[in-house]
């Protein structure tokens, strides 16, 4: 499957709103909470600003978001990689990790983290992508795993 990836503006804060409630719905009803469901237009085009985002395009049609955000010298963290359902399961994660590995050319580290008993994304990031499971926290209710990738 050929992507395409396009660097979000301000202009496209309702598309991301409807992919990202799409893809954390699940999220939200499972939780019942998700930092990433139901933001407002001002939040996310808040969010934009903080945290660089790129549409994830499949023949033109945005079906996901990745956004990354440096946090010191060579170190980044993916605050969000989010594909709709109905594009999932298809390999387009595994592209959109190859493609922030490409765009940050200077990256040492990149982390993220995921809710702990999703075992399909701990599984993913660490089995497909090469991520190390560093340690598990809070966030909010939710217990999650922060991974990471790194070069050396």
């Amino acid at each position: 499957m050929k992507l395409e990836f396009r660097k979000a503006s301000l202009a496209d804060a309702e598309q991301l709103i409807e992919i990202y409630n799409a893809s954390f719905y699940d999220d939200y009803i499972k939780y019942g909470e998700c930092p990433a469901y139901g933001k407002t237009k001002e939040v996310m085009e808040k969010s934009i600003l903080d945290y660089p985002k790129f549409l994830i395009l499949c023949n033109e049609r945005p079906v996901g978001c990745v956004s990354c955000k440096k946090k010191e010298k060579k170190i980044y963290e993916i605050g969000c990689l989010c594909v709709i359902p109905e594009f999932q399961g298809k390999g387009i994660g595994t592209q959109v990790i190859e493609f922030v590995k490409e765009f940050y050319k200077d990256w040492e580290e990149f982390t993220l983290i995921t809710p702990a008993d999703k075992l399909e994304n701990v599984k993913f990031y660490s089995e497909k992508c090469g991520f190390n499971i560093e340690s598990t926290e809070k966030d909010g209710n939710v217990k999650v795993v922060r991974l990471i990738l790194g070069k050396y």
